[in-house]
């Protein structure tokens, strides 16, 4: 392999790792690092089914003609550098095969990916990732809050790039922390349409002459979702077209490992600067809102074996008026005498096509009527501490 090189971010300590995130962290990834060459033969150098989460904002291929110009005549500093050109759109649909290729190799059976780009790319990647046999997930609408205007007025102002995430199949089974995105959306479900603001400020990487340290730097903002929501700490995270480092910056700030690949000297100078600089959280700081899916099953069958609610005991719905009594298998038998699981009798008993009967069979308690998910939560907590 020609032109390989490894830069070190030696301040990255280790975040803490249960056994099941050791395992995805084999001892010869270059955990941490921002390696220089050509991101497929890189790929291609890692050991199969090695990574968490793949992200990556590869070349748009913009086909730029000329200078752009601002009202008053100044220039706009747009992507004309060499990384982003390509001859023919057949070239770049190969290049779009060849990494995706690569990256789909090293990704784990359960793990995500993500691409961006624009109105430019995307749809030709999208369409090479379902060629792979991707399965996608969800495409996310970032919604820019200060796009750069259309200064030639000659169509809609470009105020939007596209993410999409997808896994090796449809039968993938990620990561995804969905109350976790419900906390950060003030309670209420996420949605696909992320509006956030684009790099500006004191975010924004400066050359020594005051120019964008890269011309396409995204926020930090956009980052914390895509890795807070698709992977867990101590996961490893590769990024292939790594740039300046937006990437390898909020996964150390989350207790992420991080893999970095980037052809371009100048960019990684800047990302190891803007890295080394970040002191990660404790364990307990990049701890989130865990989703019940995520949490051990308990059977209601178990709380009857354990005495936690006796054989014969009536549970109720919540205003009382419907009833059930538990068996010692953990069914319950209705008062008109359909017999089943928690779910099915809670769906019998209100006519519906399903039921969630820990939230509906309410026990009667020192302070009136309970859910039974009550007692199920004390049996979780219970786990967790052994």
């Amino acid at each position: 392999m020609s032109h390989l090189r490894v830069v070190a971010d030696n301040s990255f300590p280790a975040p803490a790792m249960s056994e099941a995130s050791e395992a995805s962290a084999p001892g010869d990834l270059p955990l941490n690092r921002i390696i220089q060459g050509d991101c497929v033969d890189l790929m291609n150098s890692l050991p199969a089914g090695s990574v968490d989460l793949v992200f990556a904002d590869p070349p748009y291929n913009l086909q730029l003609g000329g200078d752009l110009l601002r009202p008053d005549n100044s220039t706009v500093d747009g992507v004309t550098e060499h990384w982003d050109q390509y001859d023919t759109m057949d070239a770049y649909d190969l290049f779009t095969h060849d990494w995706l290729q690569a990256a789909r190799r090293v990704l784990k059976d359960d793990g995500s990916i993500w691409v961006m780009g624009s109105y430019h790319n995307i749809f030709r990647v999208g369409t090479v990732l379902q060629d792979q046999q991707f399965w996608i997930q969800n495409d996310i609408i970032w919604r820019k809050t200060n796009p750069m205007p259309n200064f030639r007025g000659t169509r809609f102002t470009n105020a939007h790039e596209t993410l999409i995430w997808a896994t090796k199949s449809e039968d993938s089974r990620p990561t995804f922390h969905y109350d976790a995105m419900k906390m950060m959306n003030d309670g209420v479900q996420m949605r696909s349409d992320w509006t956030l603001p684009i790099c500006t400020g004191h975010e924004r990487l400066k050359t020594e002459g005051g120019g964008k340290a890269h011309p396409t730097q995204k926020p930090e903002s956009l980052l914390h979702r895509v890795i807070l929501s698709t992977s867990n700490p101590g996961d490893v995270i590769l990024d292939p077209f790594f740039g300046t480092g937006t990437t390898g910056a909020v996964a150390k700030k989350l207790g992420r490992h991080y893999i970095g690949l980037e052809r371009e000297h100048d960019y990684i100078a800047h990302a190891r600067k803007r890295i080394a600089k970040i002191r990660p959280a404790g364990t307990e700081a990049i701890q989130i809102t865990r989703s019940k899916r995520s949490e051990p099953r308990v059977p209601f069958a178990h709380l009857v074996e354990r005495g936690l609610i006796d054989i014969g005991t009536k549970l109720f719905s919540a205003k009382g008026k419907i009833a059930a009594r538990v068996r010692a298998d953990g069914s319950l038998k209705s008062e008109d005498g359909f017999e089943g699981s928690i779910h099915k009798v809670g769906a019998h008993v209100t006519d519906a096509p399903s039921c969630n009967g820990w939230t509906f069979w309410h026990f009667m308690g020192a302070e009136g009527l309970m859910p039974i998910d009550t007692i199920r939560s004390q049996i979780r907590a219970e786990m967790a501490a052994s």
